[in-house]
C-alpha cells in the first residue's frame, strides 16, 4: 500500500497545508509552471490562467470571511502524482465555470421533441477535418520558429523543465524565458489563424470551431513529435538546397 504512494509529494502537500513558508516556495518554484502549462493547454488564449492564480488560495486556505485555514491540500491523499491531481483540479475548475457561463439558457425537458432531437444528434462530421487542418497549421507554424524558440517550446511542454532549468540551459534568467514562451504562443496563434484564413480560407466561425475542437481532442496533438518533425525539416539538405 505505501509503495503505491506518493510519499514526497504527500509531505509536500501536508507541509504546505500547514502554511510552512520553505514548503510553500518550494511548492511555487515547481508547480507554478506545470499549473500555467496545463492552463495553456485548455485555453492557449490564456483565458485559464486566472484559475491557475485563483487556485492558490484556495490551496493556502485563504477565505474572505477570515475563518481558520482550510487548504484545499487537504483532499490531496498521495494515490497519484501531486502535479497529476493539481491538472485534474484545474481542469474540473474549467468545466464548472464552462457549466455555469451555459446556465444561461433553460434546458428543455427530457421529453420534448427538441430534448429528443439534442440526445440523438450525430456528433460533427466536420471536426475530424477541421482537426487535421489545425494540426497541419500548427506544425506548419512550428517549423518556421527560430531553432531557440523551438528548444524553449521542448523543453517547456514536451519535457517540462521549469522555467529556472530552461534559463540554464539557453543561459538566461527564467523571466526572460517566460517572456520569450509567451511571444511564441501568440506568434503561433497568429500564424496559425493566418494559415486558415488566407490559406485554408476557413470562416471565422470555422476557425473558432476548429480551435475548439483541438482544445477538445488536445490529446491527439503530439507537440513534441511536432517540435521534432519540424527541426528534421529544418535541418534536410533539400530544404536548404531549395532556399
Amino acid at each position: 500500500m505505501l509503495e503505491s504512494l506518493h510519499l514526497e509529494d504527500l509531505a509536500l502537500a501536508v507541509a504546505c497545508a500547514e502554511g510552512h513558508d520553505a514548503a510553500w516556495e518550494h511548492f511555487v518554484r515547481e508547480y507554478r509552471p506545470i499549473l500555467y502549462r496545463s492552463a495553456d493547454a485548455i485555453d492557449p488564449a490564456g483565458g485559464a490562467r486566472e484559475l491557475a492564480d485563483s487556485l492558490y488560495a484556495d490551496l493556502y486556505g485563504v477565505n474572505d470571511r477570515g475563518d481558520e485555514r482550510r487548504s484545499l491540500f487537504r483532499y490531496y491523499h498521495g494515490r497519484s502524482g501531486l502535479a497529476t491531481w493539481l491538472r485534474a483540479v484545474l481542469a474540473q475548475r474549467h468545466v464548472d465555470r464552462l457549466r455555469t457561463h451555459s446556465r444561461v439558457e433553460p434546458l428543455p425537458d427530457e421529453e420534448t421533441p427538441s430534448a429528443v432531437a439534442a440526445s440523438q444528434a450525430p456528433p460533427d462530421p466536420d471536426r475530424p477535418r477541421l482537426l487535421n487542418v489545425i494540426k497541419a497549421a500548427l506544425a506548419n507554424a512550428v517549423a518556421r520558429l527560430s531553432a531557440r524558440d523551438r528548444l524553449r517550446l521542448a523543453c517547456y511542454y514536451a519535457q517540462e523543465l521549469t522555467l529556472a532549468e530552461i534559463g540554464r540551459l539557453t543561459r538566461e534568467h527564467e523571466a526572460t524565458v517566460s517572456r520569450h514562451l509567451t511571444r511564441t504562443r501568440r506568434a503561433l496563434r497568429e500564424e496559425i489563424e493566418r494559415q486558415l484564413r488566407d490559406e485554408i480560407r476557413l470562416s471565422g466561425a470555422e476557425i473558432a470551431e476548429a480551435f475548439a475542437g483541438a482544445m477538445d481532442d488536445a490529446g491527439t496533438i503530439d507537440l513534441g513529435e511536432i517540435l521534432t518533425d519540424a527541426g528534421e525539416r529544418k535541418e534536410s539538405p533539400a530544404r536548404r538546397s531549395i532556399r
